[in-house]
């Protein structure tokens, strides 16, 4: 099992990824049509939801102190999972 240190370095890792990304896509988006970009937008919106979420569990790991950190790991594992399935989809459509 890793750290939490470590679980937390790859979960910020994962998110200045995803980021990075998601500032790509929204700049695609401010040039696309306007169908296209309502389109965009739409799916932006639903992954900015999701990264706030992802955020908001990696701000409660860093604030637990201990082996309480442990229990967390099973929501921020799904709320991470949830995150990757939708930026996996939006890197298919985007492209």
């Amino acid at each position: 099992m890793t750290t939490r240190n470590e679980y937390i370095e790859q979960l910020k890792k994962n998110l200045d990824h995803w980021n990075s990304d998601l500032a790509k896509w929204e700049a695609k988006a401010k040039v696309a049509k306007t169908d296209m970009r309502i389109e965009y937008e739409m799916r932006l919106d639903a992954l900015r939801k999701q990264r706030e979420e992802a955020t908001a569990k990696l701000k409660e790991l860093q604030a637990t102190s201990g082996d309480a950190w442990k229990d967390l790991t099973a929501g921020a594992d799904a709320a991470w999972a949830s995150m990757r399935e939708a930026f996996d989809k939006a890197t298919s459509h985007f492209k």
